[in-house]
């Protein structure tokens, strides 16, 4: 390949990340901003849990459907499709007066979303090529987890000096930069082979089911696994799922060929996103609640503490890339969760009062260098094994993962620091932490163990692994 062609694939790289690091930020700069939110708009609770979770619904529950028609369409047309979306759905939020419509554009952001992330994802899997492809999927992964840091410190700068209304009012800038560069970087043309018709069928109940197990998850950390409609909604998200498995057996033209969920690295893939997300987003969730209302930080202030963990989680996932490339994912992934649990246990020693830099940071960083690396083992796990016409499918089946599993860690750790304020509120942080340990030591050992051995194939095809 020649130099040319080589720095083009890396500004298509660059493009691609700015694109997926707005829809990354987008999960977590939300947050700080919401107090601030409520009051100028005068937002209920329950309206103030939709303007995320509106987001996260619809960003979850269609990234299926994005995936495959970056696979049966067009992955150009698809990606450019979701940011147009994503860039005026923005400009919509930031100019909201009202929950109403502060809800709705948030709902087509994540539209826009679940078009824009496994289109991009499926055009640097099909544009890089051997070694050069897991550099590229670390350097995707470094933005999946630094983005969630970045986040919480732009919350912070932007509610604290121009507005909230810039948590939305920054995605347009860069939506128009990125629309306007990437066709002259990446060819069009369809994806696939097939002009078979769309799966509607299967893409509506793919949304409700994961649109159902989101909502469960997300109640159940307000009011618990039992409380309310949680069990019932959880029941009805698996029944669907079930539903879903059995309308993909029998139609031509399936959202989800189940024979992908029967190859070893990308189920591995999946379940490795799944379990690093979840402790990613929950690291994040309990240090800014505790920074904020134990040790009485504003939202800037917490947000700088992080910047260092968003550099640290870079530094992971550089170091995560050589290793997968020089001794395969089950290294990465048993030392990154090791970390993990060892910054774990650190942070449920939390004191009540004192230094917020040294109560947090030690942990935090600790935790943030291994997950990086396993958020590489996950990308390079499941997407070194999908061929060409599968790379939109797989990628959005990652990028599912990474949603429910941010959702579910968020619920469980919330959960588990409601049942144990009887300590005390440092006491229910504690309890919660400690929960996170035994959760990253268990991925550890069970990555090892289901992460095919060895290293990802430098292959352009998809190479079967069971």
């Amino acid at each position: 390949m020649s130099q040319t062609a080589v720095r083009t694939n890396w500004w298509v790289l660059v493009l691609l990340c700015l694109a997926q690091f707005m829809v990354i930020l987008d999960v977590t700069v939300v947050n700080v901003a919401l107090p601030v939110i409520a009051t100028e708009l005068d937002l209920d609770r329950a309206e103030l849990t939709w303007v995320v979770t509106a987001y996260t619904l619809c960003f979850g529950g269609l990234m299926l459907l994005g995936g495959r028609l970056a696979d049966a369409v067009s992955r150009r047309g698809v990606f450019l499709t979701g940011l147009a979306v994503f860039t005026l759905a923005s400009l919509a939020s930031g100019l909201a007066d009202n929950a109403t419509t502060l809800v709705a554009a948030r709902a087509v952001q994540g539209i826009g979303a679940a078009l824009l992330s496994p289109a991009a994802m499926s055009i640097v899997t099909t544009t890089f090529h051997g070694p050069e492809r897991n550099r590229a999927l670390g350097v995707w992964a470094a933005i999946a987890g630094a983005g969630a840091a970045v986040g919480v410190l732009l919350g912070g700068v932007f509610t604290a000096g121009p507005g909230w209304e810039w948590v939305f009012f920054i995605n347009v800038p860069v939506g128009v930069f990125v629309a306007v560069l990437l066709p002259r970087l990446v060819p069009s043309g369809r994806s696939g082979q097939s002009r078979g018709k769309a799966d509607v069928p299967g893409a509506l109940t793919a949304v409700a089911a994961v649109g159902a197990l989101i909502y469960a998850l997300v109640r159940a950390g307000e009011t618990g696994w039992g409380g309310g409609s949680t069990p019932y909604v959880l029941v009805a998200g698996l029944i669907l799922l079930g539903l879903f498995v059995l309308m993909e057996r029998t139609v031509a033209e399936p959202l989800v060929r189940l024979e992908l969920l029967t190859r070893r690295p990308i189920v591995a893939g999946n379940l490795v996103m799944l379990a690093a997300s979840g402790l990613l987003l929950a690291n994040f969730f309990l240090n800014s609640q505790y920074l904020q209302h134990v040790l009485r930080l504003d939202a800037l202030e917490t947000g700088l503490i992080f910047l260092p963990v968003a550099l640290v989680i870079g530094l992971g996932t550089h170091i995560g890339v050589r290793v997968v490339s020089r001794f395969g994912g089950r290294p990465a992934v048993a030392v990154g969760f090791g970390l993990a649990a060892v910054g774990a246990v650190l942070l449920a020693q939390v004191p009540a009062s004192g230094n917020a830099v040294l109560a947090v940071l030690p942990g935090f960083l600790i935790s943030g260098l291994g997950l990086g690396a396993t958020f590489v083992t996950a990308t390079t796990t499941a997407m070194a094994h999908a061929g060409p016409h599968d790379a939109g499918t797989t990628s959005g089946l990652i990028n599912t993962g990474h949603e429910l599993g941010a959702t579910l860690g968020i619920a469980f750790v919330s959960t588990v620091a409601a049942m144990n304020v009887r300590g005390g509120q440092v006491g229910g942080f504690g309890a919660a932490f400690t929960a996170t340990a035994i959760v990253a030591a268990v991925a550890s050992v069970g990555g090892t163990l289901l992460v095919p051995a060895g290293r990802p194939p430098a292959t352009d095809g998809p190479v079967f692994a069971h």
